[in-house]
């Protein structure tokens, strides 16, 4: 699959799940949901959540795995030979 990006071309072959969250963790601060730039974190009847297709759009950035001081979000680099690549031009 290819996504343009303001000229960029981002490839995404199978990823398999890399982001996960342990709700038993979670404290609901909402800090994934600021953070990340392309809004995949949700918030619905007060459970927070990623969305189903984020394999194909995040950037793997690690950011909500970052901010999260509970340690509720589980995050682990796409498989070698998989995720994101960005080339310009």
């Amino acid at each position: 699959m290819n996504i343009e990006i303001e000229g960029l071309t981002k490839r995404i072959p199978n990823t398999g799940d890399f982001i996960s969250i342990d709700y038993d963790k979670c404290n609901n601060c909402e800090r994934c949901l600021i953070i990340c730039v392309m809004n995949l974190w949700r918030k619905k009847e007060g459970k927070i959540y990623i969305i189903d297709e984020y394999q194909s759009k995040c950037l793997e950035c690690a950011a909500c795995y970052q901010v999260c001081d509970a340690g509720a979000i589980n995050f682990q680099y796409p498989k070698g030979g998989t995720g994101i690549v960005i080339e310009k031009g």
